[in-house]
């Protein structure tokens, strides 16, 4: 497939980039034919402290001077782009999309929960495991992309999964979280995976690096996900934790989130966490590491995966919290505020929204934008929009330029 220009209106106005694309295979083909030669054909070599001195990075690695940044907008409101959207002509939809609606900002999937990184990487560990390897985007297209979104004035963010990544488990099996019963075999999960064990710092290394990588390439936000334990009640009967050293799961997180942002810190690039929403209102841990108080003043923007469907009945005093979105949102963000009240350095909160239908009603405009009008009715102008597959309810979002923030919360459903 070749994307051979795009002419495209910038915000406020017209940029046109001539840009020439070409990728080996699609989502759905039946394979790749990446090209490992670079525009040079050259390799260039990593010379950064710590790197190998015989270490070559790919030719078709990231490896330019640090791009522009784009500058963040004062009210974040952006889409997620999974990894098969960015590889696909799907990406310029969402581009679209972002240049003519409200929406601001695009989440690309830098390393997403499989390991994979989206493109040929500089970092040794990410090629030493092969992570870079499956249908990477070629760098002319990943500079392409971030170029016409500087154009436009949208602001890039980089999505990094931490420890859900089976990859990296199978390979650095001393990373990877022991079963209590035989703790030189990993714990796996209901799917059979493993997972990282938060406790080791090699872990929270290796995403620092991609987030150094992707900002040098012009991503204007490191967002990370899973920063936690596994959500599964076997895990305290059948996993042992040789690191823990009587600290408690919260804890692991809070130190953890704190050595990775004072690492990134020079980077001058905001560091941002995806935490469950229930985090919002349960006062415990829940069992992966995440309690409200112990992260809120560890990241600049905290991002409570407050999806109506994704809460039990009887969640708020509601029988059906899914056919609920502007009540169950209302209440949720009404708790976060009050919770973060008087904690210093506290994060700002940017929650994230349901566009997507699990179990009934079907969710469409109306319901995506009830969870909206929640958030700005109850002071929370900044979020995003979460569809798996990229797919997203168009007319629920508004054009460029009308007005923000409308109030008054819907009729009852």
């Amino acid at each position: 497939m070749q994307h051979t220009a795009c002419s495209l209106r910038g915000r406020g106005a017209w940029t046109t980039l001539a840009l020439v694309v070409t990728l080996g295979c699609d989502h759905a083909g039946a394979g790749s034919t990446r090209d490992t030669t670079a525009a040079s054909g050259i390799a260039a070599r990593d010379t950064r402290p710590g790197t190998p001195r015989d270490t070559a990075v790919p030719a078709d690695s990231i490896r330019q001077p640090r791009a522009p940044l784009v500058a963040r907008p004062p009210a974040v409101r952006g889409l997620y782009v999974n990894r098969w959207a960015a590889l696909g002509q799907k990406m310029w939809q969402l581009i679209d999309v972002a240049r003519t609606t409200e929406v601001n900002a695009l989440v690309l999937d830098v390393k997403d929960d499989r390991g994979f990184v989206l493109y040929r990487s500089r970092v040794p560990l990410a090629r030493q495991i092969g992570a870079d390897t499956n249908m990477p985007m070629r760098a002319d297209r990943i500079r392409a992309i971030l170029d016409t979104l500087r154009a436009n004035g949208i602001y890039p963010i980089a999505r990094i999964v931490v420890a859900k990544d089976p990859l990296l488990a199978e390979r650095r099996l001393e990373w990877a979280i022991k079963k209590g019963s035989d703790p030189t075999q990993p714990w796996k999960d209901r799917k059979g995976k493993p997972w990282l064990d938060p406790h080791q710092s090699g872990v929270w290394d290796y995403a620092a690096e991609l987030a150094e990588e992707a900002v040098d390439l012009g991503f204007s936000e490191i967002q990370l996900d899973y920063v936690r334990f596994p959500d599964d009640k076997r895990l305290v009967a059948e996993a042992v934790f040789p690191l823990a050293q009587g600290r408690l799961r919260a804890q692991v997180i809070r130190a953890q989130l704190g050595a990775l942002r004072a690492r990134l810190a020079p980077l001058g690039v905001p560091v941002t966490i995806d935490v469950f929403g229930l985090t919002t209102s349960d006062t415990t841990d829940m069992g992966i590491g995440q309690r409200w108080e112990m992260f809120i003043d560890r990241a600049d923007a905290v991002l409570p995966m407050t999806y109506p469907s994704h809460y039990a009945p009887g969640s708020y005093g509601f029988r059906k919290p899914n056919a609920q979105p502007y009540e169950v949102l209302a209440h949720a963000l009404r708790d976060a505020r009050r919770r973060s009240a008087g904690i210093t350095g506290a994060a700002r909160i940017v929650p994230w929204y349901q566009d997507f239908t699990l179990g009934p009603p079907r969710y469409g405009e109306a319901e995506v934008r009830a969870q909206i009008r929640a958030g700005y009715d109850n002071g929370f102008h900044e979020w995003m929009l979460w569809n798996p597959g990229s797919n997203y309810t168009i007319a629920a979002l508004r054009p460029e330029g009308s007005d923000p923030a409308p109030t008054g919360a819907p009729a009852s459903r």
